[in-house]
């Protein structure tokens, strides 16, 4: 209670009514797989195409930039999920420990144009960053800076170099982001005191240099000014077969891998499409696969605000899908939605290419939950940016697939290619269906983070009455949305919070605890009409 120690007027804001709950988003994805460039294994929010090209891609040879990588499918994920309705994102690049650097190669003869006086073979140098992150450093060939003769640089073997002063050396300067290094007047020459290797090994903190063929002491002319971007390979997938299921899991110390998303708390959904690119490379078998599949949704269920989005294995046929979720994999949680089969795209060259789904899936569950709400099966909904399934599942295949949790991609006459199915691959009939699941998270975490002004209050009647009228405000909005069942908010949902539920033993503990039951709309899975004839004219 304020003080009043001299007369006069004063004026006091109270706190009147409830205190609103506010409804989390439940659009936001997170997608965990191989990029050519960009941070590593952190989260990097991500808010539109654009900028995932920005943060990821590497500078082509039109100076533009490209996200996309040869095996792997990340970019493709990311902008179907954009191109479906999706609107933010976080974005895990994937960089394991045991995958060799990625490197550009300068040669000398081309585009650089440094034959050899000394040897016949065409001098050439291996470029790589130093901290493994190929992204985009510039490396600017200038010339040398005007020396006099006598200042002529000499070799190791204490000659004067016979072309007198700078003739066959250059400036190497090399930028990325805001930090520059500049080393003058090096040479290609593999034995001169400013040998460019040497130099730039010994003194940089952006790059290395690895001399891939003998240049002999020296070289005749220095390399042809020029700008050039250091780029990763188009494939690190395919140097990285060192790869560990582990690597895909990372940990929440070391900031990595799926792992990493804890700090983004609000993720709804996390696919990991290049877990498949992995398997496609020979780089992890099925057990690896299921190892970090189980541990995506594990995480998905310790944070239980969020639902994975599972591919199965490419070319697997409807009974080897069976097989695979059965007596493969056999997982059984409400945390988690299987979506079958794979589906296909134009690719980067302008060719059909067959990618996992789960990244269309994440961009349906964002547009539904914008366009009508969580609590509406992300099913029935056009998948944008396809050219259809990679294979056409018939009403009898799914017939055996929907029931056991696989939700199938269908193409349908006039109708487009469709997400038909909306189950969770739990076997608790409660929590079959993945609005219902999502629905709950929803709930659960609004009022979580709605109540945060609750800790440390009184516990006594005042506060049970104040969460429970808060609550009853909040769910009251739910209702009226359309997610609860019930002609009234009473038939829908109902709060409990008083002396029954917190007797003085739990008090003297520091507990408050309330009960809150939900009525959640199911879908319209089967929709039946019953006819029969009719012969009129009675009532």
């Amino acid at each position: 209670m304020a003080e009043y120690l001299s007369p006069g007027v004063y004026v006091e804001e109270i706190q009147s009514g409830p205190r609103p709950i506010e409804g989390i988003s439940t659009t936001t994805a997170a997608f965990v797989g191989f990029a050519p460039s960009g941070p590593a294994n952190t989260p990097v929010f991500v808010a539109n195409w654009q900028q995932f090209k920005e943060i990821f891609g590497t500078t082509d040879a039109r100076g533009e930039k490209n996200p996309f990588m040869d095996g792997a499918y990340l970019a493709q994920s990311v902008y179907a999920y954009f191109n479906n309705g999706g609107t933010r994102c976080y974005v895990v690049r994937l960089v394991p420990a045991q995958a060799t650097q990625a490197k550009r190669t300068v040669e000398a003869a081309r585009p650089l144009q440094l034959p050899s006086r000394a040897s016949k073979a065409v001098p050439s140098l291996s470029i790589a960053a130093r901290d493994g992150r190929q992204s985009d450093i510039q490396i600017e060939v200038l010339p040398a800076d005007p020396i006099k003769t006598g200042d002529a640089p000499k070799t190791k073997d204490g000659k004067t170099d016979p072309e007198e002063g700078s003739d066959g050396l250059f400036t190497l300067k090399v930028t990325r982001n805001d930090v520059t290094e500049t080393f003058p007047n090096v040479s290609m020459g593999k034995k001169h005191a400013r040998s460019v290797a040497e130099v730039v090994n010994k003194d940089s903190a952006l790059i290395t240099i690895e001399e891939t063929s003998s240049a002999g002491p020296l070289v005749e002319r220095a390399p042809e000014p020029g700008a050039y971007v250091l780029q990763a390979d188009s494939n690190v997938i395919e140097q990285g077969r060192e790869i560990k299921g582990q690597d895909f899991v990372g940990s929440v110390d070391g900031r990595s891998g799926i792992e990493s998303l804890e700090i983004a708390e609000e993720v709804s959904m996390i696919a990991v499409p290049d877990l498949m690119s992995a398997y496609q490379a020979g780089m992890i078998n099925e057990d690896g696969v299921k190892s970090v599949q189980r541990a995506l949704i594990d995480h998905c269920e310790r944070n239980a605000n969020r639902i994975a989005l599972l591919d199965t294995p490419p070319d697997l046929t409807p009974q080897q899908v069976v097989k695979w979720r059965n007596v493969d994999t056999n997982f059984d949680s409400s945390y988690a939605a299987l979506y079958y089969p794979w589906v296909k795209v134009e690719g980067p060259d302008g060719n059909p290419m067959m990618v996992p789904p789960s990244g269309f899936v994440a961009g349906i569950y964002a547009r539904n939950d914008v366009e009508r709400g969580v609590h509406k099966a992300p099913a029935n909904e056009i998948v944008r940016g396809i050219l259809g399934p990679s294979l056409q599942v018939t009403k009898s295949e799914q017939d055996i697939l929907n029931p056991i949790g696989v939700n199938c991609i269908r193409e349908f006459p006039g109708m487009g290619v469709r997400v038909w199915g909306a189950r969770t691959l739990s076997s608790n009939a409660q929590w079959r269906y993945v609005p219902v699941r999502r629905l709950f998270n929803y709930v659960e975490k609004s009022i979580e983070r709605g109540t945060q002004w609750a800790v440390f209050e009184p516990n006594d009647e005042n506060l049970w009455f104040r969460i429970r009228r808060d609550i009853n405000s909040f769910l009251t909005s739910v209702w009226r949305d359309g997610a609860l069942f019930g002609n009234t908010p009473r038939e829908a949902f109902y709060v409990k919070c008083d002396g029954e539920l917190n007797p003085a033993e739990l008090r003297d503990r520091g507990m408050l605890q309330i009960e809150i039951g939900l009525a959640p709309v199911k879908p319209a899975e089967f929709i039946v009409f019953r006819f029969s004839q009719y012969a009129g004219g009675g009532q």
